[in-house]
C-alpha cells in the first residue's frame, strides 16, 4: 500500500505542479510581467512547488530527514540521473553564464547547506531567510545580465497563456493547490511506511525513491530538450533547479518550521555526493573538449549515480 500512496502523491505532485506553472503564468501576464521575469521567477518558483510541498509536509510531519533528504537527493539526482541520461541523448554544450554566475552559485549554496547543518544540526528561520535572500539577490543578478545581453537560457513561456481568463486562472491555482497539498501528504505517508517496510531507514527512502520521483519532471522535459537539440536550455534550468531546491525549499521550509537534522549521514555522507557531483561539472566542461559535456561523461555521471543508489542502500 506504500507503493501506491507514493505513487499517487509523486502523480498528484506533477498534476498539481503543471497547473501552478500555468495558473501562475497567466496571472503574472494579466499584471504586464515580461516573459523573461516570468521564466525566471514565476515560473521557476512554480516548478519548485512540489519539491516545497513535500519538504515542508515532512518537516511538519516531524520527519526531518525526508525534507532533507528529498533536496540533497533530489539535486544529485539532478546531475547523476538528469543530466547523465540528457548527456547520453545528446551532448550538452554549456554557455559562459553557466560557469561565470550559476555554477559557482550552485556551489556556494550546497558548501553553504553543510555547514549551516554542521554549525547547528538545524536549519533554523534566521538561516532559512538567508538562503531565500540569497536567491533573491542571484534572481536581480540574473534578470540585469538577461536584459544587458538579451540572450539567456530561460524556462519555456507558452505565449497562449496571454488570453486566459479569470475564471479557468482560479480554477487552475485550485487544482493546483489541492493536487500539491493532497500529493504531498500522501508522498510522505508512503515513503515512511515503505521505510519501516524495507527495514531501511527515512534518509534512505528520502534521497534515493522520493528524490527521483520530485525530479520525474525535470528528467522529462530534459530528455525532451536534448532530443530537440535545446542543449543549453537542459542544462540551464537543471542547475537552476538545485539553486532553487536549496535555497527556495529549504529556505522556505526552514522559515516556516525549523528543519533539523536527524539522520548523521545526510551529513557524513549524502552531502558530499551532492557536492561531487556538482564539483565535476567543471573539469568534465575543461577536459578534453571544452565547453561540452558529451556521451562519455553522461555515461560516468549517470554510472556514479547507480553506484550512490547502490551504496545509500547497502551501507543503511
Amino acid at each position: 500500500m506504500s507503493l501506491v500512496w507514493i505513487v499517487l502523491g509523486l502523480v498528484l505532485l506533477v498534476v498539481g505542479g503543471e497547473f501552478l506553472v500555468r495558473s501562475s503564468v497567466s496571472l503574472s501576464f494579466k499584471f504586464n510581467i515580461s516573459k523573461l521575469v516570468i521564466g525566471m521567477t514565476v515560473v521557476s518558483f512554480a516548478t519548485s512547488a512540489p519539491e516545497l510541498l513535500v519538504s515542508l509536509q515532512a518537516a511538519l510531519d516531524g520527519s526531518p530527514d525526508i525534507a532533507l533528504g528529498n533536496v540533497i537527493g533530489s539535486n544529485i539526482a539532478n546531475i547523476g540521473l538528469v543530466l547523465g541520461i540528457t548527456a547520453i541523448i545528446s551532448p550538452l554544450s554549456i554557455s559562459e553564464d553557466f560557469y561565470k554566475l550559476n555554477w559557482p552559485m550552485m556551489m556556494l549554496l550546497s558548501i553553504a547547506l553543510y555547514f549551516i547543518l554542521k554549525s547547528g544540526l538545524i536549519i533554523n528561520f534566521t538561516e532559512g531567510l538567508l538562503l531565500f535572500v540569497s536567491l533573491i539577490v542571484f534572481l536581480y543578478i540574473l534578470i540585469k545580465r538577461s536584459k544587458e545581453k538579451d540572450t539567456v537560457d530561460i524556462e519555456e513561456v507558452d505565449d497562449a497563456l496571454q488570453k486566459t481568463s479569470n475564471f479557468k486562472i482560479i480554477v487552475w491555482l485550485l487544482i493546483g493547490g489541492f493536487a500539491l497539498y493532497f500529493g504531498s501528504e500522501w508522498l510522505v505517508l508512503g515513503a515512511k511506511d515503505l521505510a519501516l517496510s524495507f527495514g531501511v531507514s527515512e534518509r534512505v527512502i528520502s534521497v534515493t525513491m522520493v528524490a527521483i520521483g520530485t525530479s520525474v519532471p525535470e528528467l522529462a522535459a530534459s530528455v525532451i530538450a536534448a532530443v530537440k537539440q535545446e542543449k543549453a536550455i537542459s542544462l540551464g534550468n537543471l542547475i537552476g533547479s538545485n539553486i532553487f531546491n536549496i535555497a527556495s525549499v529549504l529556505g522556505l521550509t526552514a522559515m516556516i518550521h525549523p528543519i533539523a537534522l536527524d539522520s548523521q549521514k545526510l551529513l557524513t555522507n549524502d552531502i558530499f555526493w551532492m557536492i561531487g557531483f556538482a564539483a565535476i561539472l567543471i573539469p568534465f566542461m575543461l577536459l578534453p573538449k571544452k565547453f561540452e559535456i558529451g556521451r562519455l561523461k553522461g555515461f560516468f555521471i549517470f554510472g556514479a549515480y547507480l553506484v550512490f543508489i547502490y551504496l545509500t542502500f547497502t551501507g543503511e
